[in-house]
């Protein structure tokens, strides 16, 4: 046996029974190995904090917003035993150290292994017999160091750079199932076009008015099988009827920019859709655009219902910034690989909060968003305190058993149906009173 292969085994001994269950019962002890071995960032020698455990801190870090670095190692007793065989705490600078040398493409080899497999056993809210899923993006706060303003401002007057994000996210059960992030320099286009490809088969992609492109929407329908797409038409929009399938219902030809023929000269001078207009608009949307062509088999009543269920994601993002991140606006990391990496590893950590809802949620029949996030979060965030004080194989089941049970106490009543209003930004209050204001 190689002395890698010796180590991993003494890897695979010290975490069976240690306070990381919560995330090996979703997370292969395999999947971990493979993502430190296949992105060049295995430990080469034997150390107290190899690779691998280094991965499981990063995760841990997703979750716990609210502890240290070096309390979060410590809950997660994440270090091998010293010359004298007791676990004494990781010094912090080792602990970072650590962080460093294995940086971010373990993470994100790890998120899209995981996001890959979890895909495949998530259901699907459906349209027309198509998944659900839906793509949008968010910006996410770094410190203002001079490494991390390479990211950019995503305003004039921001004080922090930020990463824009933009993920792919099924509506039924908020599992992500693909993203992409870096500087803001790029647009949500740029990312959402790394998506490609990560839909499965018979699935609709739900996308905000800002994402329209022909070349994305183009070779996101042509990457799989029936694999569509759906968005808002713009206001100024020009296009050609081609096909009149009922009084708000019709196909159409539209023209491809010169731009967009410059970068991709196989889309020829015009792209097809199907134009949907809402018979009777409430807001700015007026109708939309799809890939969905066939009238007979996408119904139109079907499809002019199915848009507003793209909100999903921006709840999703609600509660991933509120309750994971604890409405804290910036990340930890002062450095750029280190955001990269701690993006990946809150996404990952997000995704094991919401598979244990949809478990929850299948255990007790009801919808996985009818399962409380906050509560969900703060069960398996006490699942890692319980698990650093019980270390005995038998009690683990028990304990999970126990975590699924209180299941019961994070339903959430069912949603009240409310009618459609036209959404509306609200004016933000002055921090500062107007030195222009009259004194009474």
């Amino acid at each position: 046996m190689s002395e890698f292969s010796k180590e991993l085994h003494v890897t695979a001994e010290f975490c069976q029974e240690r306070s990381i269950d919560v995330f090996s019962k979703h997370i292969p002890m395999e999947w971990v190995e493979e993502a430190v071995q296949q992105t060049g960032r295995a430990s080469l020698r034997k150390r107290r904090f190899p690779a691998e455990q280094a991965v499981w801190l990063v995760l841990g870090i997703g979750l716990q917003r609210n502890r240290s670095i070096q309390n979060v190692c410590d809950k997660l007793e994440l270090a091998f035993p010293d010359a004298a065989g007791e676990l004494s705490p990781m010094a912090t600078s080792s602990i970072i150290k650590a962080k460093e040398r294995l940086g971010s493409a373990p993470l994100r080899y790890l998120f899209k292994t995981t996001a890959e497999q979890w895909e495949k056993q998530s259901e699907f809210d459906e349209a027309c017999g198509l998944k659900l899923l839906s793509v949008d993006g968010t910006y996410f706060k770094t410190h203002n160091t001079e490494e991390n303003q390479h990211f950019g401002f995503a305003q004039k007057t921001a004080s922090f750079p930020s990463v824009l994000a933009v993920t792919l996210m099924s509506t039924r059960s908020h599992i992500l199932s693909d993203a992409a992030f870096g500087p803001v320099s790029h647009s949500e286009i740029f990312y959402a076009q790394q998506l490609v490809g990560s839909a499965p088969d018979n699935s609709l992609t739900l996308f905000d008015r800002g994402f329209t492109s022909a070349e994305l929407f183009t070779s996101w329908a042509g990457c799989g099988h029936n694999r569509h797409w759906l968005t808002p038409i713009k206001a100024k929009s020009r296009y050609h009827v081609v096909e009149r399938y009922a009084e708000h219902d019709v196909l159409i030809d539209m023209p491809v920019s010169p731009q967009a023929q410059q970068q991709a000269p196989y889309l020829g001078n015009t792209w097809q859709a199907r134009l949907i207009l809402i018979p009777t608009p409430k807001g700015e949307i007026k109708g939309f655009i799809t890939s969905c062509l066939c009238p007979e088999r996408y119904p139109f009543e079907d499809l002019v219902k199915v848009y507003w269920q793209r909100w999903e994601i921006e709840r999703g993002y609600g509660e991933l910034k509120q309750y994971q991140l604890q409405n804290k606006p910036i990340l930890r990391s002062k450095k750029a690989e280190g955001v990269y990496q701690e993006l990946w590893g809150i996404l990952t950590s997000y995704n094991i909060v919401r598979l244990e809802m949809a478990a929850m949620a299948k255990q007790h029949n009801v919808e996985p968003l009818r399962i409380s996030f906050i509560n969900a979060l703060f069960l398996i965030m006490d699942e890692l305190i319980w698990s650093s004080n019980s270390r005995t194989p038998g009690a683990i089941p028990k304990h999970l058993k126990t975590l699924r049970d209180n299941g019961k106490r994070l339903i959430l009543p069912k949603k009240r149906k409310r009618p459609n209003y036209p959404r509306a930004v609200l004016k933000k209050p002055a921090k500062y009173p107007n030195r222009n204001a009259t004194r009474s």
